[in-house]
């Protein structure tokens, strides 16, 4: 992997590898873009095959995050940590305190969070050394678990999506085919149920089944089964990379709108189910609440004020139907043009800011 041409193609800002030989640390920041603000990422901790394949998913999800924080309205840029180990044996104190370290280095560009193979308690351990990192234990003035508020942003965008395919918002009498319920799956059940939505759940673990079926008469099938059932609207809630050439022609719904992430499993696959008509949420504009929460402990976390926000998937992702049918496309690409042009317009504000400072300079 050609390091330097990577980052040129796609105009990251900066790359660094973080490592400590005490507590075995070695950890790779990527920070993508900060034109609307510091760089909010979570920290990865990971089992890589290799030192390149642990650059290129930092590198990766980075973007990612560039374009989540911008679509959700944040005034924050991209970034993300992977740390390379077995989050089940490899983890210390010193890890994650060297890591905080590093972080506090950076001096505000980089804040990060919890994310996959990591917990509250790590980033507790890296709050020892930097301020500049959320999703930290409650008793800190955290946000706390962040399930519900992402899934209440689901909720939201969901609703959007079926104003779009149904001529209302209304989700009552609704048949909702929601695959997995974890637990952000399962608060949006919750909201669903209330709503007066009919639920047909699957997932891997049938204690989660049972739970949902208990709690909100949902119908249970096999997770083979999920994808062809008569349904108005599919949530993927568990795996990514879900839409695909096998299950596609499955696919009954008018719209497809869940919590899962990287759902497309090749921007093809969003090409067509545009063209059969499906009303497509695009996954990183309805599942942003979690970020939008922990976001909001950086002004020192209000919940009522960090719910007001999430409300806000709601109007992003008409924003982004908006544009798709403004530019006659699919709405995967128009959620990457409306974060794309949020981006922008703040480039050309600075830049002109800069251009008219140095006029007046020049002037004295």
């Amino acid at each position: 992997m050609k390091i330097f041409s990577y980052m040129e193609k796609y105009d990251y800002e900066q790359l660094v590898f973080c490592q400590d030989e005490v507590s075995g640390l070695k950890a790779i920041i990527a920070i993508h873009d900060t034109t609307l603000g510091p760089a909010l990422g979570g920290t990865r901790m990971w089992t890589y095959d290799s030192e390149e394949a642990a650059i290129e998913d930092a590198l990766r999800l980075a973007k990612g995050m560039t374009y989540k924080n911008a679509a959700a309205g944040l005034n924050l840029g991209g970034g993300k940590t992977v740390i390379i180990g077995d989050p089940r044996k490899d983890k210390n104190e010193e890890m994650f305190r060297a890591f905080g370290r590093y972080i506090q280095g950076l001096n505000g560009r980089y804040i990060t969070a919890e994310d996959v193979g990591t917990t509250v308690a790590d980033m507790d351990l890296i709050h020892e050394e930097t301020d500049y990192v959320t999703g930290i234990s409650p008793a800190f003035g955290s946000s706390g678990n962040p399930s519900p508020v992402t899934a209440y942003g689901v909720y939201r965008g969901m609703k959007a999506a079926a104003k779009e395919a149904f001529g209302t918002d209304s989700l009552e009498g609704k048949t909702i085919a929601v695959q997995g319920v974890g637990n952000v799956a399962y608060n949006m059940c919750k909201h669903l149920h209330e709503e007066g939505a009919n639920l047909i759940v699957t997932d891997i673990h049938k204690e989660s089944v049972d739970r949902a079926v208990n709690d909100f008469g949902a119908k249970a099938v096999d997770p083979s089964e999920i994808y062809s059932v008569d349904c108005d609207i599919f949530a993927p809630c568990a795996l990514g990379a879900i839409i695909n050439d096998e299950t596609i022609s499955q696919i009954k719904a008018k719209v497809i709108a869940g919590a899962a992430n990287n759902q497309l499993k090749e921007t093809r696959h969003g090409d067509a189910i545009h063209e059969m008509g499906i009303v497509y949420a695009p996954d990183y504009v309805i599942n942003a609440g979690g970020v939008i929460n922990v976001a909001d402990e950086l002004y020192g976390y209000n919940s009522e004020r960090a719910m007001k926000k999430v409300e806000q998937v709601y109007n992003n992702v008409e924003r982004v139907i908006e544009i798709a049918k403004r530019d006659n496309v699919p709405t995967y690409v128009a959620a990457d043009r409306m974060a794309e042009e949020r981006i922008e317009k703040m480039r050309r504000s600075r830049s002109q800011f800069l251009q008219n400072g140095q006029h007046i300079l020049s002037r004295r």
